[in-house]
């Protein structure tokens, strides 16, 4: 029988320094089976700049999961390369998926600089040179003297790599651009072009970088059996590249490969051009739909919950849409920080889990708290996964006719016996609405799954019901088995 797919994402930006994350997923495997997670997206699992203190994005070694002694230790903040790959072997024994995250724009923490000549560019415009060809110090050596040449003998030097933020020599901190390297084409607009974003950045038009990256990917594949790919920062790179790497990989392994790319833009014009220009070769998070959630808990009943999914990819192109609520970028203190308010999350998780449209990913700072800020598991949060897996399919029936009080139905299927929801949320005062859930529900009764109303709905003749829900409250109603 297939379930609904719930992504998880399994790690937030404060997790323990202490190697042991790995082995706390492969001891909870059989739970997150359970809860209703059918995949997972694990963090970035290569040494990064920072050691044991990198949360993964400042990418060191790409070859390195945790077995070399390299940037002050052999872990990750995670674990041991052994430990990984047990771990995504627990996920996939419980049958749910394991996605990698894949972070390939840029180069942290080299072991050596070399002299580079650049020009300085406008951070505001990047194809703007304000400066003279100079030349620069610039960390930019990448030989990995602790794995010494096992998996690969690549060394990545300035060729590699076509623009830095730092002149080790004059400590300056600015954007500088490699002469005779050009930014790369399709890539966002913002800040004139949006190529560079930090460290040292690949140059995704170096043959030897692609050479060398396709076999790094077939490598990583072969290595981790991994079902998926989480892409980080692909606004960023060059839309030709994901063009044709993704399907060389499925090509490769003969998977399906599921891939979710991360361009960060409330636009979602510019999430549908990005589409377009990979030929649809992969999902995009929903970034617009986080950001009506989050604007949508600050203002509270002045929102129009009718505006929720226009300008989403979950109302435009729901096929592509990964829809979530937080991540690891937005939770408090980190650089993309817009993170729901408490009072709101179980709408907009009711939003996102218990609807057609999407792919939804709940956040783990969402789903276990955020010790690192006093924060609490989302409100209901166990309780919606559980209604997604048994209650959400079938044909929906929008109510999403009102700025205060909106609702659906899902009328159920066969393949779930007991299926079939619905569903109404308010960002003021409780309200009701009469809904139709199906004709095939006449003469039972439907009950609060969450327990925020006691009443009582007897589905009429007609296949309707008036449902309720509390105020600033969401709740979901379903055939309890009563006539």
């Amino acid at each position: 029988m297939s379930q609904n797919g719930t992504m998880l994402q399994l790690f937030e930006w404060y997790l323990p320094a202490d190697g042991s994350h790995y082995r706390r997923i492969q001891a909870e495997a059989a739970e997150l089976g359970k809860a209703g997670i059918t995949a997972v997206w694990l963090p970035p699992a290569y040494k990064g700049a920072a050691g044991t203190a990198d949360v993964g994005y400042a990418v060191y070694d790409l070859y390195d999961l945790g077995e070399f002694d390299q940037k002050g230790g052999i872990p990750t903040k995670y674990g041991t390369r052994q430990e990984y790959l047990e771990a995504i072997k627990s996920l996939q024994a419980q049958g749910i998926q394991v996605y990698a995250d894949i972070v390939l724009n840029h180069h942290i923490g080299a072991d050596g600089t070399e002299d580079v000549k650049v020009w300085e560019v406008n951070d505001k415009n990047r194809n703007e040179v304000t400066s003279q060809e100079e030349t620069i110090r610039a960390w930019t050596l990448f030989q990995y003297p602790g794995r010494a040449g096992k998996y690969s003998d690549f060394i990545w030097n300035h060729n590699h790599f076509d623009g830095i933020d730092w002149d080790e020599q004059s400590r300056r901190n600015r954007i500088f651009q490699f002469a005779g390297k050009h930014w790369e084409g399709e890539v966002d607009a913002e800040n004139g072009n949006y190529d560079y974003l930090m460290g040292a950045d690949v140059d995704f038009d170096n043959p030897e970088v692609l050479k060398e990256l396709y076999r790094w990917g077939k490598w990583y594949l072969d290595t981790t059996g991994v079902d998926g790919l989480r892409l980080d920062a692909v606004k960023h790179i060059n839309a030709d590249f994901y063009q044709h790497w993704l399907p060389m990989l499925r090509e490769y392994t003969g998977k399906e490969l599921f891939a979710a790319g991360e361009y960060w833009s409330p636009e979602v014009a510019r999430l549908e051009q990005y589409l377009d220009r990979v030929d649809g070769n992969m999902s995009l998070f929903d970034v617009p739909l986080h950001f009506h959630l989050y604007q949508a808990s600050i203002q509270g009943e002045q929102y129009d919950l009718r505006g929720l999914f226009p300008g989403t990819l979950a109302g435009e192109n729901p096929c592509r849409a990964v829809t979530f609520v937080d991540n690891h970028d937005t939770q408090p203190g980190q650089a993309l920080q817009s993170f729901v308010q408490a009072w709101f999350k179980p709408m907009a998780y009711a939003l996102i889990l218990l609807r057609e449209a999407g792919y939804p990913c709940v956040f783990y700072g969402d789903y276990y708290g955020i010790p690192h800020d006093g924060i609490a598991a989302a409100e209901g949060l166990t309780l919606l996964l559980k209604a997604r897996s048994e209650f959400a399919y079938g044909r929906q029936h929008d109510y999403i006719d009102d700025p205060r009080v909106i609702g659906w139905t899902r009328e159920g299927d066969r393949e779930h016996e007991g299926s079939g929801i619905a569903v109404l949320l308010s960002n003021g005062a409780g309200g009701s609405k009469r809904m139709y859930v199906g004709a095939g529900f006449k003469g039972k009764v439907f009950r609060d799954f969450l327990g925020k109303c006691e009443d009582k709905v007897m589905i009429q003749e007609d296949g309707t019901g008036v449902f309720f829900t509390a105020d600033r409250s969401v709740s979901v109603w379903y055939a309890s088995g009563e006539e």
